[in-house]
């Protein structure tokens, strides 16, 4: 990927502004946390841009309960591992919209559930890619796109990252865990160096989470067998997440920008 190609400011077509719909791009928005977050945005009045990778048909259904609640929808197919096409989403989104005031970088990976020692480098590796560089391509563009210092209106970014990131989720995933502590690292630094141009950035921390996320790392009943263990003694649901997103993204946090909000059941 070229260096600059994900800071080049992404023109915005004044005649394809909205006059006043937010825009709001959505990664892994077809599914499980994403597909609940895009849903909220669409009745909250956002039009979305929703990326997946697979499973089409599933995307397509959230994309038809959105446009129901009356948002335009926009599908867009990538893997967040092909960092150049990463680089293309926003311009994309842009393209399709003629501006985005929104990004929540929900999509990620955790690895398969075990301990540290059998984890495979090149599973961490990947890990990595998709959670925190695929993460920092797509703020690096967005933010190009809405900095005012660069002539945009200005925007907001929601990194979702994990419970994880403060435990450290020994024999659990510790990669993954290491992955979502960078997620909140970038977040606050990012929302430092660029309050200055209008862009807010937080960070919404969900503690283990009714979705497929735990089928893929090996262990579809992680929810019930984690749950003794909460103080609430039950796994989160996928719109106890979205609320606290479209919350960020709305004008009620007009001045809220470095935050992680915990959703963990008091852990």
């Amino acid at each position: 990927m070229s260096p600059d190609a994900a800071t080049r400011p992404v023109p915005t077509d004044p005649a394809r502004r909205p006059a006043t719909r937010p825009v709001t791009i959505v990664t892994g928005g077809g599914r499980g946390i994403g597909a609940a977050i895009s849903e909220r945005l669409a009745a909250d009045g956002h039009d979305l841009f929703l990326t997946y990778r697979d499973r089409r048909d599933d995307a397509e259904a959230v994309a038809e309960r959105c446009r129901a609640a009356g948002a335009r929808v926009v599908l867009h197919r990538v893997e967040l591992a092909d960092l150049d096409a990463v680089a293309a989403v926003v311009p994309t989104a842009v393209a399709e919209f003629g501006t985005v005031t929104g990004l929540v970088n929900n999509a990620g990976i955790t690895g398969r559930i075990g301990p540290f020692l059998d984890a495979p480098i090149e599973e961490s590796e990947l890990v990595f890619r998709i959670n925190v560089l695929a993460t920092i391509v797509l703020c690096r563009s967005a933010i190009a796109h809405m900095s005012t210092v660069l002539g945009g209106a200005g925007g907001s970014i929601v990194n979702i990252s994990s419970g994880a990131a403060t435990t450290g989720s020994p024999d659990t995933y510790i990669p993954y865990a290491a992955s979502k502590a960078a997620v909140n690292v970038l977040g606050m630094g990012l929302a430092k160096e660029f309050g200055m141009a209008g862009v807010r950035v937080n960070t919404v921390s969900p503690g283990t989470t009714h979705t497929e996320i735990h089928a893929a790392a090996g262990r579809p009943n992680a929810p019930a067998e984690r749950a003794a263990r909460f103080p609430m003694r039950r796994a989160a649901e996928p719109h106890e997440i979205a609320g606290a997103v479209a919350h960020l993204l709305s004008d009620d946090a007009s001045y809220t920008s470095g935050a992680d909000i915990r959703i963990t059941g008091g852990a």
